[in-house]
């Protein structure tokens, strides 16, 4: 395992998960596995997370697609308040639910955009504008 790694994975990170108050899946996975966590840390975070194929904004926006329409909410919020660090705006946050509707159904999009809400209300960001 490279130092370069391990940089790229605390500066993507710092990127998506700063600010972030609830308990951060590596945290949860550290408190029953401290070995692993580390692995999936760097994988997820310092080489998936961090590929440059894609802007961070698409890929979150992506994440965020596909978490609404699995209905994973705890995670969605996690990628919701990512999505945000990166530079995404609500309104493409909801838009992009909103296509999750043609394909995975309305209850799956209500559900993320409650939860939508809920990051926007605790950032002090709801109601808009």
């Amino acid at each position: 395992m490279g130092k370069e790694l391990i940089e790229k994975t605390k500066k993507t990170a710092e990127l998506y998960f700063k600010d972030v108050k609830d308990e951060k899946p590596f945290d949860l996975w550290r408190a029953f596995d401290k070995d692993i966590s580390k692995d999936l840390s760097l994988f997820i975070t310092g080489q998936m997370y961090a590929r440059e194929k894609i802007p961070h904004k698409t890929r979150q926006l992506v994440t965020v697609a596909a978490l609404t329409a699995l209905s994973r909410t705890d995670e969605l919020k996690l990628h919701i308040q990512a999505a945000l660090n990166v530079g995404c705006t609500p309104e493409e946050i909801a838009e992009v639910m909103f296509q999750v509707f043609v394909y995975a159904g309305i209850p799956v999009t209500n559900s993320g955009l409650k939860t939508l809400r809920l990051v926007l209300e605790e950032k002090g960001m709801w109601p808009p504008a």
